[in-house]
């Protein structure tokens, strides 16, 4: 091929890329469409005063499940008395599509609340979840029919930690991939999609609480793990081991509940429980620290979001009064500090910071280390909205204790 096709053929990928892009977003798993926190979807703002209109409210049963949401409809998580419960509703009227069920046993014994804490992941037309309890799931998305059904718990003699199992799925490929724990070599692991028999599974560490991410940049073609003891890389298809990087909390109860986030040779990892954060530059199989310490960003549970060079997050313990933070990418400096608001997570949109407070409270401001200066604000959400919330189709999909709800923040764009 000569320079002039590599060239044309380049400037047509990229205008595929852009158009994509351009495109109104799913948000198909956690952390969105590039497992990130980020969408391409703008928020608009001012709002009215009563705040944005709501299409749809439903009950909720128990957990802290996110929702997800592909083409036409989106679909929910939770407990109601002893089932697991998996519900498919039109994302433009919340009218129920389907619902399945499938019994469990999960209690949790530190009275936090039952239900599942993972967030579904929609793929090539399954929805794949973990429950609490361990149960791996595929299901048909058109009809909510089971594909096929793995308890982790029992073939892995998987520990499910203080809160029940939490990670969400990932799939890679024809892979689903999740932070196990288990025993015997299935710390982490990795099962086909189609059929659900095991592919690889690696390492005998513990789980912790977070989710792994598809590699970027140096790191593309892997796939990371923060597990209980720290970073993990390994290689997509094969699961072959590339890296490790102990990056663990300082007591036993620890969660290390924060996704890595990946930019260019760049890894970063947070933690609270006297832990902090650290930046890992990647040079070939050897991770390099580039600045670390808890005085940064101290992430309890909510994964941070980078935008322009700049971290914002939550900083410090959810129970005793996070503070949002921007922070510089590159040195690890606090740029600012925004004390009143308490715990919430955070979802980067077209450059503006959509925040949930745990308090149930929505705000919109620009992602900019000039400040915090929100541009809106409204009551969506009763207390305890601790699940991650998402951005599709010009609108937000939450919940707090009792209902899951649709808010239309932006404008809704062909699906």
């Amino acid at each position: 091929m000569t320079f002039r096709w590599r060239m044309a053929f380049a400037l047509l990928s990229l205008c595929v890329v852009l158009a994509h892009a351009l495109e109104a977003a799913d948000w198909p798993q956690f952390l969105g469409p590039a497992r990130n926190g980020t969408t391409p979807d703008a928020v608009t703002t001012p709002w009215p005063t009563a705040g944005p209109a709501r299409r749809w409210r439903v009950d909720a049963g128990a957990g802290f499940a996110g929702a997800v949401v592909a083409g036409d409809r989106a679909v929910l998580f939770s407990k109601e008395e002893a089932e697991d419960t998996v519900t498919a509703v039109d994302v433009l009227s919340g009218k129920r599509l389907w619902t399945q069920r499938q019994p469990t046993t999960f209690s949790d014994e530190m009275g936090s609340g039952d239900g599942p804490r993972s967030t579904p992941c929609i793929a090539e037309g399954r929805v794949f979840l973990w429950g609490a309890d361990g149960h791996l799931w595929a299901r048909d998305l058109v009809d909510g029919r089971l594909l096929w059904d793995v308890d982790t718990r029992v073939e892995f003699q998987a520990d499910p930690g203080f809160f029940g199992f939490a990670c969400s799925p990932l799939v890679i490929g024809d892979q689903v991939l999740l932070n196990v724990g288990g025993r015997e070599g299935a710390g982490v692991a990795a099962w086909d999609t189609s059929l659900g028999k095991l592919r690889w599974k690696r390492t005998d560490q513990e789980a912790g609480y977070a989710s792994p991410v598809p590699g970027t940049g140096a790191s593309a073609g892997l796939a990371l793990f923060f597990n209980r003891e720290g970073l993990l890389g390994v290689s997509m298809p094969s699961g072959e081991e590339r890296y490790r990087f102990p990056w663990r909390s300082r007591m036993g109860a620890s969660v290390n509940a924060a996704s890595p986030l990946v930019q260019g040779d760049d890894i970063f990892l947070t933690a609270s429980y006297g832990t902090g954060a650290v930046l890992l530059r990647r040079q070939g199989d050897t991770l390099k620290t580039v600045w670390s310490g808890d005085e940064s960003l101290s992430a309890h549970f909510a994964t941070p979001v980078l935008h322009a060079g700049h971290l914002y997050g939550f900083h410090g313990r959810q129970e005793r009064g996070a503070e949002l933070r921007c922070v510089e990418w590159s040195t690890g400096r606090v740029v600012w500090r925004q004390e009143d608001l308490g715990p919430g997570s955070l979802v980067l949109a077209a450059g503006d910071l959509v925040i949930l407070l745990e308090s149930g409270e929505l705000l919109v401001a620009p992602a900019t280390p000039d400040g915090f200066r929100p541009a809106a604000r409204a009551q969506i959400l009763g207390r305890g909205a601790r699940a991650p919330f998402a951005i599709a189709g010009g609108a937000v999909f939450a919940r707090d204790t009792r209902h899951w709800i649709c808010v239309g923040v932006g404008r809704s764009q062909p699906r």
